[in-house]
């Protein structure tokens, strides 16, 4: 397994940086309280909108709170939760999309009418209903996100399982007396495994717009705690006199949106794959 996923960064530039780049943040979110140079949460009025200095190389925002801290604590929320969003969605994804497409009949017709009964509205306009309903804050959101994004990893799943399960290997495991789930496990789940990757790679870049989408809006990630898009939402008073506090998180958002999906096209043409 390693052997394979080294082969698929031999000679791919494209992949390598961009891999290199995702990495870089993985890092600096995890160890945000380590590399942080202050509380990102603590308040000095008498600091307030201060320019870029020795104590806070990125300046300080209305509060007189280190843009810089508050921009490394915000990955956590803008990054970690997309990533957590992007894993809950495909292990549900994976497993629904599996078991529809190999038992098929009047399960798969059940669980593919629920899929296409949530992709019948636009994700957005469901999250906001769901939010709506729940109430706001970051636990509403991630949730009304995860039951949004699982039916895409179902659906793509599912279409490759039925287009699987009729094959010679698949047939002699079930002549061998293997069991369903050991077949979808050992068997079904790794040979769609490449397609989910591209797709949760490019998933990735739009979950990520979401949630700081929705924290703009005010329905995510709640005051002071730090995130991107409510980085820019409170920025939006100060935008003439002090651009640089939506400047800031909005450049780490299209930096890290752009690299998601340059290395989502870059695997997708790798492994020959189509996009959703």
């Amino acid at each position: 397994m390693i052997n394979k996923w080294r082969a698929v960064f031999r000679g791919q530039k494209a992949i390598q940086i961009c891999s290199a780049v995702v990495l870089f943040f993985f890092i600096v979110m995890l160890l945000a309280p380590w590399i942080a140079p202050h509380d990102p949460v603590k308040v000095n009025l008498l600091e307030k909108l201060d320019g870029p200095s020795v104590e806070h190389w990125l300046g300080t925002d209305h509060l007189g709170r280190d843009n810089l801290s508050r921009l490394i604590y915000g990955a956590r929320i803008s990054i970690g939760f997309a990533a957590l969003i992007f894993l809950s969605s495909l292990i549900i994804g994976v497993v629904v999309g599996s078991v529809s497409g190999y038992v098929g009949g009047w399960v798969d017709s059940l669980l593919m009418r629920l899929c296409e009964g949530i992709m019948a509205f636009p994700n957005l306009v469901l999250v906001l209903g769901i939010v709506g309903i729940f109430g706001p804050g970051l636990m509403q959101v991630l949730l009304a996100l995860m039951m949004v994004q699982w039916v895409y990893y179902a659906r793509v799943c599912r279409n490759m399982v039925v287009s699987l399960r009729e094959r010679n290997f698949i047939t002699a495991a079930r002549i061998s007396g293997s069991s369903s789930w050991s077949i979808i496990r050992r068997h079904i789940i790794p040979n769609v495994q490449r397609p989910i990757v591209v797709m949760g790679t490019l998933e990735m870049g739009w979950a990520i717009m979401d949630i700081s989408a929705l924290s703009f809006l005010g329905l995510g990630i709640q005051p002071p705690n730090a995130e991107w898009g409510a980085m820019i939402h409170e920025g939006t008073s100060y935008m003439r006199s002090h651009p640089e506090l939506m400047i800031y998180p909005g450049l780490l958002i299209l930096a890290v949106v752009i690299t998601f999906n340059i290395l989502g096209e870059a695997l997708s043409e790798r492994f020959g794959v189509a996009k959703r």
